[in-house]
């Protein structure tokens, strides 16, 4: 690594390297990997004090993937996966960032990385045809590629309730969960937020708690995860087919090995619809998504299916009251995250669990002792707060990105996110965002989002070395195309009638809407193989010899 200066207003000393990466969860662990073994020079910038990402702040109790752990992993080392061996079908926190760290120890990425070290600004010079990065620490970096892999989860959201400072008990956020151990024995325990965090949080800490009172403002549909140890014979057989089951992942609409039907739900009489999810129920996991094609798309399926997982909830919680409390409803089932538990729903039933609808009992502030509500104050020793991310955009508009003619990624977005694949920006010269805000993001198995993006920005920047090309980006209509493409799609989907993180509704101010690519992983990749063909319409190059080469 040698040393530069370089400056727009002055002299200040500058590290030249080839590829800047930001990020250290499981698409920038793969984006240093992918560099740095086609020989480039890579530094990569996490915030963190060591790898795993979201996997490294989330240690709150519970905390578990809802994709099965055959999903969650790479599939680009066939190293890792015959050394690495999973215990669980869904894997715990714990789990997870012990392979993580297996990977990077492994692959040896730590060297190249600077931890506990944020990236305050990236700023692109047009002269000099680099990005210039300036961190916390007061380093500068330059280089001609810049990879954001900033992940669509990575900045934590408190709720919007006055007093939070007064609290005098101990507040935890589940998004960034002390490294110590934290005893609940005895206390009055108090959560806001019951999506997937909050979900996890109250069966374990339910269990262990003097009491829980848990806050809801909007339950979440949860079903059964039916998680369970995997054996070793069943872990030898995974290993022997992982090439099959990686192909087919890249060709599934969801990127993992969740069944995928073309079935619609009406296409079966009642006794039989009934029969199916029934069985869903039984099998666990997201089995329900993979029973009927068009639950997304059919309001009237959407709600037969809502309607039997209320049934459900009221078979299982005991106090009615508590029961109906707990039964979404108002927005179709799957608009908001498909939640897994195990034995949520049976957490009521313990003496010492008690539900607050803020809905009928809204909350007025948290005081120095607990939460008042208008009906009165719940004293407490410990808040959690389960709220969930300013998700998909909070991470890249955190610090200010600057591309070219000083134009700001914040003025940009101000509408709401756009982009090109997902993982390209018209005006941002050699700036990628893999897993970006406008591609299958939330919806699709991320970590093979993540090799897919990787994978192909990888290919981009080597054919333009090999042609003579400094920078790329998509031109002004191929991006406009995209967010038509996008928007004009998710007007068919029922996801967009819940008011959740993935249109943004979570964050007050924010801009709302559906910008995800609903049609599916292996959708996306064939649209992302058709730009790279048809690379003179969709991109625009710097000059020497694009065109002959295009």
């Amino acid at each position: 690594m040698t040393d530069r200066n370089r400056s727009g207003n002055g002299v200040s000393p500058a590290k030249r390297v080839d590829v800047i990466v930001v990020g250290a969860g499981f698409g920038g662990m793969y984006a240093t990997y992918k560099f740095r073994e086609m020989g480039k020079n890579v530094v990569s910038i996490e915030a963190g004090g060591d790898v795993g990402g979201v996997w490294y702040w989330n240690r709150y109790p519970g905390a578990r993937c809802d994709l099965m752990s055959v999903d969650y992993s790479y599939g680009f080392s066939p190293e890792v996966e015959q050394e690495w061996t999973w215990s669980e079908q869904f894997a715990g926190q714990p789990e997870i960032l012990a392979y993580a760290n297996f990977v990077a120890d492994k692959l040896d990425l730590r060297k190249h990385y600077l931890f506990n070290t944020r990236v305050v600004s990236a700023v692109w010079n047009e002269a000099a045809k680099v990005w210039r990065a300036t961190t916390d620490k007061g380093e500068v970096l330059e280089a001609p590629y810049c990879i954001m892999t900033t992940g669509p989860l990575s900045i934590p959201k408190d709720p919007d309730i006055p007093g939070i400072d007064k609290f005098k008990g101990l507040l935890l956020r589940a998004q960034k969960w002390p490294h110590e151990p934290v005893s609940f024995e005895g206390k009055r325990v108090g959560l806001i937020g019951t999506g997937s965090t909050g979900i996890q949080v109250v069966q374990e800490v339910g269990r262990k708690a003097g009491e829980l009172f848990v806050f809801q403002r909007t339950p979440s549909f949860t079903l059964p995860m039916r998680n369970h140890v995997i054996d070793a014979d069943y872990a030898a057989e995974m290993k022997r087919n992982y090439r099959a089951m990686r192909e087919a992942m890249r060709n599934n609409p969801t990127g993992g090995t969740r069944p995928a039907t073309t079935r619609p739900y009406f296409s079966l009489p009642p006794q039989q619809r009934q029969q199916v999810m029934e069985q869903a129920w039984i099998n666990g996991g997201h089995t329900f998504l993979g029973s009927f094609s068009d639950l997304m798309t059919n309001e009237e399926a959407n709600g037969q299916v809502a309607d039997f997982v209320r049934d459900k909830i009221g078979q299982i919680v005991k106090d009615p009251k508590t029961a109906e409390a707990l039964k979404p409803r108002g927005y179709p089932i799957f608009a908001r995250r498909p939640c897994l538990d195990t034995d949520y729903y049976e957490t009521y039933n313990l003496p010492n669990v008690h539900l607050v609808n803020v809905k009928e009992d809204p909350i007025v502030e948290i005081t120095e002792k607990g939460i008042r509500t208008e009906s009165g104050e719940t004293e407490l020793d410990i808040l959690i707060f389960a709220t969930g991310y300013d998700a998909l955009t909070g991470a890249l508009l955190a610090f200010d990105v600057v591309g070219r003619d000083g134009r700001n990624l914040k003025d940009k977005w101000k509408s709401g996110p756009r982009s090109y694949l997902g993982f390209m920006l018209e005006g941002f010269p050699n700036m990628f965002a893999p897993s970006g805000p406008n591609g299958p993001a939330a919806l699709a198995n991320l970590i093979t989002i993540a090799e897919h993006d990787v994978d192909w920005i990888a290919e981009m920047i080597s054919w333009m070395e090999a042609n003579g090309v400094r920078t790329v980006e998509p031109t002004a209509e191929a991006e406009d195309g995209w967010m038509k493409m996008v928007l004009t799609m998710a007007e068919k989907s029922l996801i967009r009638k819940a008011n959740t993180w993935w249109v943004g509704a979570n964050v007050k101010g924010k801009p709302q809407g559906l910008t995800m690519f609903i049609g599916g992983f292996a959708k996306y990749r064939e649209l992302c193989e058709a730009a790279a063909q048809n690379r003179k319409a969709n991109f625009v190059f710097d000059r020497p010899a694009v065109t002959a080469a295009a």
